[in-house]
């Protein structure tokens, strides 16, 4: 999954373009998903709540240090969200609608530059699973960290390309 999303995620203004954008789609999908909510005792949790531990068990299948810091950075996403949602009036469902309708433009306008088909046209619903860990894993890349991962991933997709190109 990780090879087939990187590899039309290779051009860098792109790659910006994404770690923008994908954790804005996702604040503007959790401000409305923090209004639905139920306590028990004195816990809370929302929709968005449930949304990032979905997230994470999934993840956690894949790889465990990525589905950690994507379970810490969606908590923040989370608690801006909730206070982007209290906002008075309407000013939550703009804001909510600016992202996301903002976040898949700013997207298309990186692959476009990239000169690549997004993933989400071709496969929607693996695109929405695979970008948060995209995300993750490209923070891993900025900071130097698991750079076997990433040599591996380069590898496989030059050998892709090879097939494809015969």
């Amino acid at each position: 999954m990780l090879t087939g999303y990187a590899a039309s995620h290779q051009h860098p203004f792109n790659v910006l373009v994404h770690m923008i954008g994908i954790p804005t789609i996702m604040l503007g999908v959790m401000i409305p998903l923090t209004w639905v909510g139920v306590s028990i005792n004195d816990f809370s949790f929302s929709l968005a709540h449930v949304l990032i531990v979905g997230f994470f068990l999934f993840y956690v299948t894949l790889d465990v240090w990525f589905a950690v810091v994507f379970f810490v950075a969606g908590l923040l996403l989370e608690v801006l969200a909730s206070m982007l949602g209290a906002l008075p009036g309407s000013s939550g469902w703009i804001i909510a609608a600016g992202c996301f309708f903002g976040g898949y433009a700013a997207q298309f306008v990186g692959h476009a530059v990239e000169r690549s088909m997004p993933v989400l046209v071709k496969h929607p619903v693996q695109a929405n699973l695979a970008a948060p860990f995209f995300t993750v894993v490209e923070l891993f890349k900025m900071a130097g960290l698991r750079d076997e991962l990433f040599e591996e991933v380069q590898r496989q997709i030059e050998s892709r390309r090879q097939r494809e190109a015969a």
